[in-house]
């Protein structure tokens, strides 16, 4: 009797050690790197005082590999799984996904290259990639090629959708509680100032943790 009260005992043991190595596996596999490197985080209400903030850093000496952003909605909800989220919650997680600022000129400059020929569009494709999903653009651009539009027309509708993708990332993020920015700094001298420049253009809970991604 002891001995088949011991099987499904030891089948029920063996199942478990088995779940908790596929956890184990999978929280390896997802787990986020970081540094022992202090990161400063402020949040932005808006994007002319991130910019403000951004162009200040890179003036003082910061580098922009330092200067980091949280990723589109897509992709934070692909790695950690939130589809509602605030800024406040993100600020010092470290499995919260980092994409590198773009700005306004930059886009512009974007547009203008895109919206001047067709020719461009390799480079537009790999940009246009981390900012959405790629079947999406490559159905707009297949649709637009099949009814035989001239490339100065895809052109230009491809730097709308620039301008536009550009502007719905930073309004998703005002909208669930403003827009995040790390910066890493490698001493207290840097530390000081990053926390000063992000203070001073309106950041919002500025403060700094011992680590960056």
């Amino acid at each position: 009797m002891s001995q088949i009260n011991a099987q499904p005992r030891a089948a029920a043991i063996e199942n478990k050690i088995d779940l908790e190595s596929a956890v184990a596996a999978t929280e390896k596999q997802t787990a986020t790197t970081y540094i022992n490197i202090p990161e400063a985080v402020g949040v932005f209400d808006t994007y002319e005082d991130l910019q403000s903030a951004f162009y200040d850093l890179r003036m003082v000496g910061f580098s922009r590999y330092d200067i980091s952003l949280l990723a589109k909605q897509e992709v934070l909800e692909e790695k950690i799984g939130k589809a509602f989220w605030q800024a406040s919650d993100l600020e010092d997680d470290p499995n919260a996904p980092r994409a590198s600022f773009v700005s306004k000129e930059a886009i512009g400059e974007l547009q203008g290259a895109v919206a001047g020929g067709f020719l461009f569009l390799g480079s537009y494709i790999a940009m246009a990639a981390m900012l959405t999903p790629a079947s999406t653009l490559a159905a707009s651009i297949a649709a637009i090629a099949i009814g035989g539009s001239p490339a100065a027309a895809v052109g230009t509708f491809l730097a709308r959708r620039i301008g536009q993708q550009h502007k719905d990332y930073y309004a998703n993020q005002i909208e669930h509680g403003g827009i995040l920015l790390w910066v890493r700094v490698h001493d207290k001298e840097k530390e000081d100032l990053a926390v000063k420049i992000l203070k001073g253009h309106s950041g919002r809970d500025v403060h700094v943790h011992p680590w960056s991604e």
